[in-house]
């Protein structure tokens, strides 16, 4: 059995041995930290401490005669903060592509008349990539050309509103 992989039984996804658990686990504090940071990070009261951090240091200058450690303050906090977010924002950016690719390779995969060729195009060359966009533009152009459908939104006809209430038939609305 030592050369089989385990599966299990309802996700079908081979099954981690108790060492690669343990690894995962470890490898597990960073992920929440960055989905608990941009969490806390995308807030708007997030923004306006940070905006109060940088009135509350405006606000001191003529107290500390806009001395070169007073801007050194706000540099250097803001380089360190700039710098940490940094990972975190890749982080979860790296997770929430991956689910999306995830996601839109299931819809391929069930989808009867796609190309299977679309599953994995993250991971072909741009040249490939180039070539492919291109089939696409040409099918566009094609569609287009055989609809009488309005290509922008603004060609649209806007329906008129129904109005709910009666009009009065006096003209005060």
């Amino acid at each position: 059995m030592r050369g089989q992989a385990r599966y299990d039984a309802e996700t079908r996804i081979p099954a981690l041995t108790r060492k690669e658990q343990e690894m995962a686990e470890r490898k597990l504090w960073f992920v929440h930290f960055a989905q608990w940071a941009s969490h806390i990070t995308g807030r708007p009261l997030t923004f306006m401490l940070a905006l109060a951090s940088i009135v509350v240091w405006a606000m001191l200058g003529p107290f500390f005669g806009f001395s070169d450690t007073w801007q050194l303050v706000i540099n250097t906090a803001t380089t360190i903060i700039t710098f940490l977010m940094v990972f975190v924002i890749q982080n979860t950016q790296n997770r929430d592509t991956a689910a999306m690719h995830i996601k839109i390779d299931e819809l391929i995969r069930v989808t009867q008349k796609a190309r299977n060729v679309l599953l994995d195009l993250e991971e072909l060359d741009d040249k490939t990539l180039d070539l492919l966009r291109k089939d696409y533009e040409k099918l566009a152009r094609k569609a287009k050309s055989h609809t009488s459908a309005p290509i922008r939104a603004e060609e649209v006809p806007r329906r008129p509103r129904k109005s709910k209430a009666p009009k009065s038939e006096e003209g005060d609305d």
